[in-house]
């Protein structure tokens, strides 16, 4: 784990326990607004930074105590820069590998029950401390013979929490972050579809086994083993990967061939998962990749897999890298992947498509060219000052229906988390995809 955290010995169960705790959060905000309007009064140069790190570590505080969808959530959220300001992102960047652990006696609880043995039954040894504690649940080493392990235990209650959970964190996401309303509505759908298929780790093991059977040719990419028999509803184990999360392996000063390759590596695995396979890893936050001494790429975790029906498929990439033979044009694809209604106005609709004929262009850039440069920052800033752009352009502030075809999110999301890391990488691959050929 990037810094200590003291463990819990229980977790708020019932929906009065976590509405209650979610209602002091809000009271506790509250206060920080009218502390912040107050220092204005005296100083008129007082910024909303010092309110946004102030609200942004009392939310933590709460979603992390909580744990379950409201902390997975904003891990989420932490993944795009442009959705939340700094002080949030940074904040809720901890819930990709270092949030609050459970205590012992709290794993051992949920191994008799999902299980029917202790930790110390089933293995030769096991970590009394978590090594590692994210939004869903958290990892502990063992060992069996000569095996090294790792074992993920799932926070108890967070299945039977996620459609309650949503319904509260969604106030926060309006009101206080600012997003629009209706995107809200339905990226909660899609993200609560996708919460309850991640809670469940025999669904999660189904297709652990399924994808890396798939990508197992990919080139410098490990995947662990998966061991049922050690497995259940609520505990998934797997051999241990050794290897350095991103920001350690940074630390390393590694080499531009090095960051080329781990880049490269990253890319096909998405293309191969895209194109190939029409399922995908959807979940590119840096706690799901080690690198080893190598410069292989270990990757971990397919609790979030998103399938991506075909129409939806066809129609996305028609749009994102467009046919010289004929097919749909811009405008039918916008109308049928819903970034445009008919009932919009004419104003509106001229304003809607330059606007996402502009997100289209940054998106699909990478994969329009044979070679990307990631490491270079001013296509990010692009990307960065879109953000801000779009969110102040009327028919997508205002919105009275979402905008975008559900299906969309998560893989929009994939791929912005991809270039992400990319970045941070410095990589500069090739990025001839699959759907070019």
């Amino acid at each position: 784990m990037s810094e200590k955290q003291p463990s819990q010995n229980s977790i708020p169960a019932s929906k009065v326990q976590r509405a209650s705790r979610f209602m002091q959060t809000g009271v506790k905000v509250g206060s920080n607004y009218v502390k912040h309007y107050a220092k204005k009064l005296v100083d008129p140069k007082v910024t909303k930074e010092d309110l946004h790190q102030e609200n942004a570590k009392d939310i933590y505080g709460a979603l992390s105590e909580l744990k379950g969808s409201a902390l997975k959530v904003a891990q989420m959220m932490s993944m795009d820069r442009n959705m939340l300001p700094t002080a949030y992102s940074e904040k809720f960047q901890m819930a990709q590998y270092s949030a609050p652990p459970l205590s012992y006696p709290l794993v051992v609880r949920t191994f008799r029950k999902s299980i029917g043995k202790s930790p110390d039954e089933l293995f030769d040894t096991f970590s009394k401390e978590a090594i590692n504690a994210a939004s869903i649940g958290q990892v502990h080493q063992a060992s069996l013979g000569d095996k090294k392990l790792a074992v993920k235990v799932q926070y108890p209650g967070v299945a039977n929490s996620v459609s309650a959970d949503l319904k509260l964190v969604k106030p926060f996401a309006v009101r206080i972050i600012g997003l629009n309303e209706k995107e809200v509505d339905l990226y909660m759908e899609e993200v609560e579809e996708m919460l309850l298929s991640e809670t469940d780790y025999h669904l999660e093991l189904e297709r652990s086994l399924k994808l890396t059977a798939a990508c197992q040719d990919i080139p410098n990419v490990r995947f662990p083993n998966y061991y049922k028999e050690y497995s259940s509803d609520r505990v998934l184990t797997m051999d241990w990967l050794e290897g350095l999360h991103l920001d350690k392996f940074l630390k390393t000063n590694p080499s531009q061939e090095i960051r080329n390759q781990i880049g490269q590596a990253l890319w096909d695995f998405y293309d191969y998962q895209v194109h190939t396979l029409l399922e995908v890893h959807a979940d590119p936050h840096p706690g799901n990749f080690l690198i080893g001494e190598d410069g292989i790429l270990g990757i971990i975790d397919f609790g979030c897999v998103k399938t991506l029906p075909r129409t939806f498929y066809d129609q996305y990439f028609a749009l994102m890298y467009p046919s010289q033979n004929g097919g749909p044009s811009i405008q039918e694809l916008f109308y049928a992947l819903k970034f445009i209604h008919p009932e919009d106005s004419a104003e509106d609709k001229v304003i809607l498509e330059e606007t996402f004929s502009q997100l289209i262009e940054l998106l699909s850039r990478p994969f329009r060219n044979d070679m990307f440069d990631f490491g270079d920052d001013r296509y990010f800033e692009e990307v960065y000052a879109f953000g801000e752009q779009s969110s102040k352009i009327k028919p997508l502030r205002e919105a009275k229906r979402p905008r975008g075809a559900k299906d969309g999110l998560y893989l929009n999301r994939t791929y912005f988390g991809l270039y992400s890391i990319l970045n941070q990488l410095g990589a500069n691959i090739r990025t001839d995809s699959k759907i070019k050929k």
